[in-house]
Parts: structure tokens; sequence; C-alpha cells
């Protein structure tokens, strides 16, 4: 299966998705901001990083590059996509997701290992889960917080639509402790921390759960190909 990883200017964590892919059994596939189609990939990774500068706001300018047009229509068709920090940003910025991501309540930049809790296991990038499932992985960003009026916030509750929440310590304000959301079809999931830094064992923080060492990133991209496949 084929999963396209999007670089825009300012990316910094494309390489570590598309290696991501690859562990799960997936084909990466590179896709550069200015292309005008998706080359009949099966799902597409926006990844972190600080895509042009985060000038005006983390991820409005990256929401009218040339790829963009493509990745919001096959998202709205059923095209798996999933937004990693920056990418989550930018899926704010292009409505694919509600919300929006704003400075970290702290002022400062936030690097650590963080707790989730996942919370929904319907959704392409979460079917390997289960229900509950505490999992820890990398979190580093300083436009993290996660803010929305209170009737999408409880709209997103209702409908189950918070996968990811902070699990004890919020590390960055976010409403809710929300820490990923999807849209209501459950193909478009944005999250702030980094599954794609925690995908073999060994380089990656302790799973909260298990015998597991540092893997508990890779569930969401088996999960994406458990998708694809049936």
């Amino acid at each position: 299966m084929r999963v396209g990883v999007v670089t825009f200017p300012g990316t910094l964590d494309d390489r570590d998705a598309a290696r991501a892919v690859r562990l799960a059994g997936g084909e990466p596939v590179a896709l550069w901001h200015a292309d005008a189609d998706l080359h009949d990939v099966d799902a597409v990774v926006l990844p972190g990083g600080f895509s042009y500068g985060d000038y005006l706001r983390a991820g409005a300018i990256a929401r009218f590059a040339p790829v963009m047009a493509p990745v919001v229509d096959a998202a709205k068709g059923g095209l798996p996509v999933l937004g990693i920090c920056n990418g989550f940003q930018i899926l704010t910025e292009a409505h694919l997701l509600p919300g929006s991501m704003i400075k970290n309540e702290t002022r400062t930049f936030v690097c650590r290992e963080q707790e989730l809790t996942v919370e929904n296991v319907d959704t392409a990038w979460t079917r390997g889960f289960t229900p509950g499932q505490r999992i820890t992985i990398p979190l580093k960003n300083q436009d993290g917080q996660f803010v929305a009026d209170e009737h999408t916030l409880d709209e997103l509750e209702g409908e189950g639509r918070v996968v990811f929440r902070y699990e004890g310590h919020d590390p960055n304000g976010s409403r809710r402790r929300i820490a990923g959301i999807s849209n209501e079809a459950g193909n478009v999931v944005g999250l702030m921390p980094h599954p794609e830094h925690a995908v073999e064992a060994g380089y990656g923080p302790d799973s909260a759960q298990g015998p597991r060492r540092g893997t508990d990133g890779l569930t969401l991209f088996t999960s994406v190909l458990q998708t694809m496949v049936g």
C-alpha cells in the first residue's frame, strides 16, 4: 500500500514518517508541496515541522500549497489522512478538522515523552488499538494548545471524535486535554504528539502498557494499512 508523505518548506519529520510507513509494511511515496496530484497514493501523512516558518499562524500558509487542493478533495472522498503536529495545524487551517492550535499555555516550547489515552479506535488510523489503551509517544511543539468553542467541544465529545487525550498532566493547556481528533467519517485524524518517533523497539519511550518498548506509535501506521486492505 502506498502512503504519501508531504514535504513543505520547513517540514522536519517527513523522513521519520516515511520510515514509520516502511516499518509498518507500507510503501512511502514522497509528495512535494508543489505537486498538483497525489500520484495514486492510498493514504496521506502531513508530518511535523514548521511549514513556511510558521509565519502568520502555524499551518496557515501550507494550507494554500498546491498539494493541499487534492489532499482536501481526496479526504472528503474518504482517503485516510493523518496530520502530525504541524500537520494537525494544517488540517485545522484547511477546515478538514475543527478548532485551532495556538501557543502553548506556558508560552514555551514543550519536548517530552507524553502518555496518551486512546479514546476512539474506530478511525482509519487507530483500529489496531484497544479502547482506553494508554500509549507513550514523544511530544514537541510550541503551538500545541487545541482550542475550540464549547459547542464544538461538546460536539466532538458527543460524537466520539476525540481520538487521543493527554493522560495526567496537560502539557500545553489544550481544552479538555484533547491531544487528537478525527473528522465525522473517521478517515482524517490529527494529533499533536509524534507517533513516527515511537516505531522501533529501543529507540522510543517505554510503552505505558505491556512489554513493548518504544513502539506505541507504530500502531497508527499499521492500522491504516489494515484499513486499506479491508
